[in-house]
C-alpha cells in the first residue's frame, strides 16, 4: 500500500464538454469548475465534491461522463485493460492535478479530445504549459491518468453503470478466451473501471474483514452493533445443470466438464481451498463448499494468498463474474445491444442462488456485547448493508490516484446516519491524500458538511444543464437553508401541509385554527398561523 506525502493531491479542477451523444446533447457546451480554490484544496487530506440537485438533474449522467471519459483514455492507451469505450465521440478538456504514480508535487495536467477537420481527433495530453502532447500509448501517458475508477451505484437508477457493463463485458469476454487458449500462462490484465454495487455486497465486507486493517473492520461494524465477522460458506459450482457442458475434446484437455477456468481463476480456488477451515468437492457437479470459522490464525491464512483487502476482493469478483454465464443468453444479448445503442435502463436478471457459479451464503457476525449467538447477515437492514459497502469499499481501495464516483451512497440512510456520512469517510482517509471523491445526493444532509466550493448545484434549463456554486456558505448551514438555495424548497414542509396553513391564513374561523394548530409540528409556517390568531382574537375583543 503507497502512504501519501502532504504534497500529493489528486483533484479535477475543470471540466468543458465541447459535444457528446450522452443524454441526447444535454451537456454540449457545458464548462464546469471544480471548485475547491485556485490549489483545489491540496493541503487537505481529502476534499470531495458534492453534486446535489433534483431528480433528473443530469448528476448521475455527468458522473457518467467522467467515468467515460477516463475509460476511452485507458482504452486508447492500454485495450488490453480497457477492452471497449462506451462514449468514442465525446469532445472535451479535462483538467486535473495529478502526482504521477503518487510520487512528488502534483501537476496540472489537461486531457483533450477536439475535432481534426470533421473526423474526432485522437485523445491527447498535455503537461502545464507544455505545447507538445503526450499521446495515447507512449509510456509518459499512463502515469497521468487515473489508476483506477470506481463507481457505486444505489440501486435502480443504472445510468452511471454503463460504461462499467462495458468494461466488466470486455474483460469477461478475454478471460472465457484465455480459459480456452491453449497458451501456458493465460492470466487476463484487470481493467481499469470497477463497479461496486449491492450485487458485490459480500465480497467487499468479506475481503475487509478477513485482511482490512483491525482499526477499518471496526469502523465498517460498528454502526451496526456488530463487532467482527464470525462464519461463512462460499460455493463454487462449475457444472450444474444451468451450465452448458464442455465438448468431449476440452474436457480431455483441462479435466473440467462445465465452466472453463484460466490459469489464475484456478489459483484462486486452490488458495479458497487452503484456506478454508474444512471443503468438500461434488465431483459429479464440479461444486466446491468453502466453510470459513473466522479468527485471527484464519487471516494469517488468507494473508498467504493475498496481500490486502483489495487484493482479495479482485479474486474473489473474478470468481462472481462467472456468474453471468447462469443467465439465459437471450437477456444478454438483449443487454449488449442496449448497451451498445446507449439506450441502457436495467441490469441483467440475477440467477437463483442455486444457479450461481460463485455465491456466499450462510453470513454470519459476533454482535457487540456478550450475546452469544451469532446474527445473520439477511437480518441487517438495507441501510447497514449500504453503509458498510460503501465505507468498506473506500477503506479497501487504497489506490494512488484512484477516482471515486458514489451515486447517492446515503440513500438507504436514516437521517442520524446521513448527517455523520461525510465524518465516516473521512475518518477511513488516514494518511490517504492521493485521491478523488464525487459524491451526488438528493438530501442537505451531505452538503451541510461541506464548504460551499465543494458543492455543485445541477439544474436543468431550456434543455440545458446548468452546474452552479451555492450562493450561502452550505457547512454548517440549517437544512432549512439548504433546501431552500440548492433546491428551491421554501417553506422545507409537505405540501399538504403546506397548502392547509395557507388556507387557513385566509380563514377567520378561530375554533378551526386553533385545532389545526395542535396537530402541526414545529415550524416558521406554524408560528405564522399562530400570529394570525392572535390577531383575529385581538379584533374581535
Amino acid at each position: 500500500m503507497h502512504v501519501s506525502s502532504a504534497g500529493e493531491r489528486m483533484r479535477l479542477r475543470r471540466l468543458k464538454i465541447e459535444s457528446s451523444s450522452a443524454s441526447g446533447g444535454l451537456f454540449d457546451g457545458l464548462d464546469v469548475w471544480f471548485g475547491r480554490g485556485g490549489d483545489g484544496k491540496s493541503a487537505n487530506p481529502l476534499a470531495p465534491l458534492c453534486l446535489i440537485g433534483p431528480n433528473g438533474s443530469g448528476k448521475s449522467q455527468f458522473l457518467q461522463l467522467l467515468a467515460e471519459i477516463f475509460q476511452e483514455a485507458w482504452h486508447k492507451h492500454k485495450p488490453a485493460e480497457e477492452r471497449k469505450s462506451a462514449n468514442e465521440d465525446i469532445l472535451f478538456e479535462l483538467t486535473y492535478l495529478i502526482s504521477p504514480y503518487g510520487i512528488g508535487a502534483p501537476e496540472e495536467v489537461r486531457l483533450v479530445r477536439t475535432k481534426k477537420g470533421r473526423s474526432t481527433g485522437p485523445i491527447e495530453l498535455y503537461r502545464g504549459e507544455i505545447e507538445e502532447p503526450i499521446k495515447a500509448g507512449s509510456e509518459e501517458f499512463e502515469k497521468y491518468l487515473p489508476s483506477i475508477v470506481i463507481g457505486y451505484t444505489s440501486g435502480d437508477n443504472e445510468t452511471l453503470s454503463l460504461p462499467f457493463l462495458v468494461s466488466r463485458s470486455g474483460y469477461a469476454g478475454d478471460v472465457a478466451r484465455a480459459a480456452f487458449s491453449d497458451a501456458i500462462q493465460n492470466t487476463v490484465p484487470n481493467n481499469r473501471l470497477m463497479l461496486i454495487d449491492y450485487g458485490t455486497n459480500l465480497e467487499v465486507l468479506f475481503s475487509n474483514l478477513i485482511l482490512g486493517p483491525k482499526d477499518a473492520r471496526e469502523e465498517i461494524l460498528r454502526h451496526a452493533g456488530l463487532s467482527d465477522i464470525a462464519s461463512c460458506r462460499c460455493v463454487v459450482r462449475l457444472a450444474h445443470s444451468v451450465i452448458n457442458r464442455a465438448s468431449k475434446k476440452r474436457i480431455a484437455i483441462t479435466g473440467r466438464k462445465g465452466v472453463q477456468l484460466t490459469d489464475e481463476l484456478e489459483d484462486i480456488i486452490k488458495s479458497l481451498q487452503r484456506t478454508a477451515t474444512c471443503w468438500d468437492e461434488d465431483k459429479d457437479t464440479e461444486t466446491y463448499t468453502f466453510d470459513f470459522f473466522i479468527n485471527e490464525e484464519t487471516r494469517k491464512a488468507f494473508s498467504c494468498f493475498w496481500d490486502d483487502a483489495f487484493s482479495l476482493y479482485r479474486a474473489l469478483h473474478k470468481l462472481a463474474l462467472l456468474n453471468d454465464l447462469a443467465i439465459p443468453r437471450p437477456a444478454r444479448l438483449r443487454l449488449n445491444r442496449a448497451v451498445k445503442e446507449r439506450r441502457f435502463a436495467s441490469r441483467l436478471p440475477e440467477p437463483q442462488l442455486e444457479d450461481m457459479v460463485f455465491s456466499f451464503e450462510e453470513v454470519r457476525f459476533w454482535p457487540v456485547g456478550d450475546a452469544k449467538d451469532a446474527v445473520d447477515y439477511v437480518s441487517l437492514s438495507d441501510g447497514e448493508h449500504q453503509q458498510a459497502l460503501i465505507l468498506g469499499a473506500y477503506a479497501m481501495m487504497t489506490d494512488t490516484n484512484a477516482i471515486f464516483l458514489l451515486d447517492e451512497p446515503e440513500s438507504h440512510f436514516n437521517p442520524q446516519w446521513r448527517v455523520k456520512f461525510v465524518q465516516r469517510l473521512m475518518e477511513l482517509t488516514g494518511s490517504r491524500a492521493n485521491q478523488e471523491v464525487l459524491i451526488t445526493s438528493h438530501a442537505p444532509f451531505v452538503p451541510s458538511d461541506m464548504p460551499k466550493e465543494q458543492v455543485l448545484i445541477f439544474s436543468r434549463h431550456s434543455g440545458k444543464i446548468v452546474v452552479e456554486e451555492p450562493q450561502i456558505e452550505t457547512f454548517g448551514a440549517t437544512f432549512d437553508r439548504i433546501l431552500e438555495a440548492c433546491f428551491k424548497i421554501r417553506p422545507p414542509i409537505s405540501r399538504i401541509a403546506e397548502e392547509k396553513i395557507n388556507e387557513l391564513l385566509k380563514s377567520e374561523n378561530i375554533g378551526e385554527i386553533e385545532l389545526t394548530l395542535t396537530e402541526l409540528g414545529q415550524s416558521v409556517e406554524k408560528a405564522f398561523l399562530a400570529d394570525h390568531l392572535r390577531r383575529l382574537k385581538n379584533k374581535g375583543s
